[in-house]
């Protein structure tokens, strides 16, 4: 009886070191569920596998990658493939559409607010001729040089589609 009653106060005890652990496994469970896999990987380039052409990646200059909301990311060898591949896949659930930034290598820059290139003087990994960069003066030096034309990620998207 004796041992019974050690045991319920036991019990009825509140411990030291639970409120800090509780607090402690609150706070990394909100920062896993925040931080969890929304974000960009890098491509790795000779491994990964294009998911619209299948084609392995190995172009550190045309290269792109969407991640969705729930964290899930499809790898590109060109941005012609991630555009072919968002006729599949509903808008509402993607977070970042990213390319490869044409003057810095293995560099993913944000596709929506990028300036996009079409000139047949710079191949692309697809044939679209299409090469992203992170300023549309950028764009406009290389337009100087090579030729194209230039249009931001709407107009890109109008004019592939």
């Amino acid at each position: 009886m004796k041992n019974t009653k050690i045991f319920h106060d036991h019990l009825n005890r509140k411990s030291v070191v639970s409120k800090p652990l509780k607090k402690i496994t609150a706070l990394v469970a909100l920062l896993l569920l925040f931080n969890c896999g929304n974000s960009p990987q890098p491509i790795v380039y000779g491994q990964d596998g294009c998911h619209f052409c299948k084609m392995t990646i190995v172009d550190k200059l045309h290269a792109a990658e969407i991640v969705t909301i729930k964290g899930k990311v499809y790898k590109f060898d060109a941005t012609e493939c991630m555009i072919n591949h968002l006729k599949t896949i509903d808008p509402s659930t993607l977070k970042h559409y990213l390319s490869n930034n044409y003057l810095e290598a293995e560099t993913l820059i944000d596709a929506t607010q990028a300036s996009f290139l079409i000139s047949e003087n710079i191949p692309s990994p697809m044939g679209a001729f299409l090469s992203a960069f992170v300023s549309k003066g950028d764009a406009e030096t290389i337009q100087a040089q090579k030729g194209g034309t230039i249009y931001n990620w709407e107009a890109l998207l109008q004019h592939l589609n």
